[in-house]
């Protein structure tokens, strides 16, 4: 999803720091842009919904097409909602990517699996949205391996902290396999989950 609004000022108008970048300039000025962004009124319950919902789909930089289609999917499986929909989401090859560093931002995982340096399973896939099944490996392509995004992050530079325990991921040999399905307590998304089943449903 093309999202060309300054991160900057969308971190502020969600109320998280969207990129480790955003991070200072939220710190900075930690309300929402514009005249008004100090002095805004008491949200009403439909905003408060609305807002939660928007923060998970700017943590996954999906559209509200593909939002509507993981609750529309996760409300058909048998366990909670939210979490379910939170697993469909982490599952996406472009957040495994994120997730597992081999890419800076959710915004670089997705232009790099669009533009096709990855294979799952040895197979060349070029969707964000592929969802991954336990087990399956992401390798980047021997042909892109050499290109400057990837040394970079061989070298751990998109690495901040222990990678996420769902995934066993090797830098040196661009490799990750998704182990199993992640947990909600595993799952660093800023979110609560059950605010945004509640804006679907009414």
């Amino acid at each position: 999803m093309n999202q060309s609004r300054p991160k900057a000022r969308l971190s502020r108008a969600l109320g998280i720091p969207l990129t480790r970048k955003c991070v200072k300039y939220f710190e900075r000025r930690p309300f929402p842009p514009g005249v008004h962004g100090r002095a805004r009124r008491k949200p009403s319950d439909y905003q408060v919904r609305l807002l939660e919902k928007q923060r998970l789909r700017h943590q996954y930089n999906i559209s509200e097409k593909q939002m509507r289609r993981a609750y529309d999917e996760a409300h058909r499986l048998e366990m909670k909602t939210g979490e379910a929909m939170i697993q469909l989401l982490e599952r996406r090859l472009d957040a495994v990517v994120a997730r597992a560093g081999l890419a800076r931002t959710i915004y670089q995982a997705r232009q790099l699996v669009a533009h096709g340096h990855f294979e799952v399973d040895g197979r060349k896939v070029d969707r964000p949205g592929y969802l991954l099944k336990p087990g399956q490996v992401v390798t980047v392509r021997r042909r892109s391996a050499a290109k400057p995004p990837f040394e970079i992050a061989k070298a751990g530079a998109h690495v901040d902290g222990p990678t996420a325990p769902y995934l066993s991921t090797s830098l040196e040999e661009l490799r990750i396999t998704l182990l199993r399905i992640p947990a909600r307590t595993e799952v660093p998304v800023l979110c609560d989950e059950q605010l945004v089943v509640e804006f679907y449903a009414r």
